[in-house]
This record gives structure tokens, sequence and C-alpha cells, in this order.
């Protein structure tokens, strides 16, 4: 049994990723008391603790059209007060993206957050949940206090991997059992790089020295890895590692880091040292980095796929590759489906140049609950669909339209699914949001 309770709240949003930071806000902002809690010592998830980039504000190709605006423009004018932002070019022609100090980042979010009157609640794992009737009422949490109770009247799964959801007995995909798993990798972050000598080769040239490296005897499973500037000077940081994140069990069925904890453990040592290993091929083998080290790895190892949750309207391939729009989307997509498949590989299918996709509400809205939504990387999306619109941005524009529309249907006092969507749009756009793509 939990030893206390934490209290009540309008709205409790279940991880405080970029999705789940937008979604207190955004909630907060329009009058909800919400509760954000995250199982890290910091907020921000993916954003804070493996990547230093966000991409998908803008849609790839020569003449870039801003898809996503609003809150998500306000972490970017924080960002710039403390000098620490820069914009630069994909390495694979996915767009322009926006790198920053992960540090200051952390402080961004918490500030924005506490500053929108949302309370925060960080070293907290979930482990169960209480639902009647599609209701969510209670979630049980394990803290550095104990096992501690929770309750709301509107709950957000914003977890990246379906937990709440899992807990609650909602139903999802999970990753690799219709479609292969997206793969995992640890970051890292290179320091004293001579950036003028590294300028000097181009990516191909760099593949090649993966290549050439692999031959030699280097452990590289992915011979297309990048590296890219950062707002720390002489400071590079990467994509490289490759993992798998599914594997079948002594039983023949699909297993993945989450059902495993030895699996996971394991994951994040492999990680480890396989980013070790591209270290010491960078500084062999690369121009710039002959005088350079190894200055930290990600707090976590990076996970792209796990499950996704299954929602009112699953978004598919054919929807992005068309660049479909939504009588009730509230965000958009120009992001190319970006597969991070096993091998040594990537797939990239691009959509039509300066288009973008809609995301509907609908796919935010959780199929066997009344009062849950979800967002970020464990909406509900098909694998391939998924693989262009997990993109951080994205679960941004996410996190701002379930705020605001769990937050109406508080207000109302409405379910969700009875709640026009001529209001929430309303509402949405009155943050700044952007809804249609620019001509």
């Amino acid at each position: 049994m939990p030893n206390r309770s934490l209290g009540h709240f309008d709205l409790i949003v279940m991880g405080a990723g970029s999705a789940g930071a937008c979604a207190a806000i955004a909630a907060a902002r329009a009058g909800s008391k919400v509760l954000v809690i995250d199982r890290l010592p910091f907020v921000g998830g993916t954003s804070t603790a493996v990547l230093d980039t966000f991409y998908g504000f803008y849609t790839p190709g020569e003449k870039a059209k801003k898809i996503v605006g609003g809150i998500p423009d306000d972490v970017v004018n924080e960002l710039k007060k403390f000098g620490s932002m820069i914009q630069r070019p994909n390495t694979y022609g996915a767009g322009t993206g926006v790198t920053y100090n992960p540090e200051h980042l952390k402080v961004v979010w918490e500030s924005l957050i506490v500053k929108s009157g949302a309370k925060i609640l960080l070293h907290s794992l979930l482990q169960q949940v209480k639902v009647i009737d599609g209701r969510v009422q209670e979630l049980i949490l394990a803290t550095r206090a104990g096992l501690c109770s929770v309750t709301g009247d509107f709950f957000i799964d914003a977890t990246g991997d379906a937990d709440l959801s899992n807990f609650a007995g909602f139903g999802y995909e999970k990753a690799g059992e219709i479609a292969p798993a997206q793969t995992l990798t640890t970051t890292f972050k290179m320091v004293n790089v001579d950036l003028v000598e590294r300028g000097k080769i181009k990516k191909e040239q760099l593949h090649q020295l993966m290549q050439e490296a692999t031959d030699d005897g280097y452990e590289l499973p992915r011979k297309e890895g990048s590296d890219h500037i950062t707002p720390v000077a002489n400071t590079t940081a990467t994509v490289m590692t490759r993992l798998d994140s599914v594997r079948k069990n002594n039983k023949g069925e699909v297993e993945s880091v989450l059902d495993d904890p030895f699996f996971l453990t394991d994951s994040e040592i492999a990680g480890r040292k396989q980013a070790a290993e591209y270290a010491r091929f960078l500084v062999d083998k690369v121009p710039g980095y002959k005088n350079s080290s190894i200055y930290g790895f990600s707090t976590l190892i990076g996970v792209r796929e796990t499950r996704r949750v299954y929602g009112d309207y699953r978004v598919t391939k054919e929807d992005v590759v068309e660049a479909k729009q939504f009588d009730d989307q509230i965000g958009l997509c120009g992001a190319p489906i970006e597969d991070h498949h096993s091998g040594d590989g990537t797939n990239w299918i691009y959509l039509p140049v300066g288009s973008a996709v809609g995301i509907p509400l609908r796919s935010l809205i959780v199929k066997d609950s009344i009062n849950t939504m979800v967002i970020g990387r464990c909406f509900s999306a098909t694998h391939d669909a998924h693989a262009s619109i997990r993109s951080m941005a994205q679960c941004m524009a996410m996190g701002v339209a379930a705020g605001v529309a769990g937050s109406v249907a508080l207000t109302t006092k409405k379910e969700i699914r009875s709640v026009s969507f001529s209001e929430i749009r309303k509402k949405i756009v009155d943050t700044g949001a952007i809804l249609e793509t620019p001509m």
C-alpha cells in the first residue's frame, strides 16, 4: 500500500520530456491545476538526457517553412538568452535543426513549467494505475519516500514508452511484433576537436572511413553515423552507435528492452562500450580528432520506439508520404520517415518538397480510455508513420494540443470526445501553434 497521498490534480502528465513538458505548460497556462511527473532527476527526457538538437521546426528543402510555433518557440527563445543555440542543416536532409546545450535546456524546461504554475515531481517511477470503466483515477509511484499515490481527473501519457497505458491495460502495438523495431543509440560528445580540420571531409568520406576502419578490425556496427558541431567551442556531438531494441526469447516471442530488466541493463552497458569504440575510431582515423577525447555519454541510451498506443486514429505511412491533411489536425510534420533498422544502414523516405502531414487529435486520444491522451513517441501511429512524426518539435506540438484539449474538457466538464474540435482548435491557435502549412 502507498505510504502517503500526494494529493489531487485536475490534470496529471506522466513523463516530462519535450511532449510532457509542453503539455504541462499549456494546461497550466489554460488554468488547470497540473502535476507533471518524471523518473529522471531533471525535466526534458530525451531532449536533455540523450540528444542536443530539436528537429521538426522546419520542413526540409532549400525553402524551409516553419511549421511549429508557440510554446516551442518560448523554449527556443529562452535558450537564446543563454547564448547556447545554433541552427544547422541535418546531415541527411531532414531539415534545419536547433542545436542547444542540454544543461541550459534543463533549466529552461523547469523554469517555464514552474512559471506556468504547474507542479513538478521528479525521481518518481510509475508502478500501478487504477482504472474503473476506462477512466484512470489514481497512479501509484515509487519515490525515495516509498510508494505514493496521486489522483486526477484527466491524464496524459507522455512517458515515451507508454508506461501509463501499459499499466492501465490499454491497447498498444509493441515494436517488433508487426514491423521491425527501430534501434537504440548511446550518444556521446567529443572535446578538443579541431573543427576547421574536421570540416575538410564530407559525410560520404566519413562513412568511407568507417567502412575502412571496420575492415581493419574496429567494431562499428553502423557505417553511416554522424557528428555535428555544438554551441560549446571545439565540441562535437554524435549519433553513431546502434543496438537492437528487441530480440526473440527462448520461447520464440518478441521481447523488447522493456520486457526484461537485464536486457535493458545489458544494452546500456553495451552502448557505452560501443560509444568508446566509435570515439577511438574518431581519434585514430578522422581529421580534426587527433587531439580530442570523449567527454560524456548520454545519461540514458536513446530509445526510438517501444510501444505505440492504439488511439481513435492511427497515422499511417500513406498519410505521411501523401502529406495528408485532417479536419482535426493539431500540428504538422515535414520530417522524412527515418527508419533506423537493424544492420548498418538507415531508410529514408521524404515527403513532397515543402509539404507537411497533419497530426490529428484523434491519434492522441487513447482508444480504451475516457480521460487519457497519449503524446510523444508512443502516440497512435504505425511503425513507418512514427518514424517521421517522432521528431521532438512534433512531440512538443502534440504536448501543447493535449494540454489545451485536456483543459478544455475539464473546464466544460465534458469527456474529451464530446468537446467541439473548433473550440479546441481556437485555443491551440491562441498559443501560437501552426496548424496549416504556410504557402
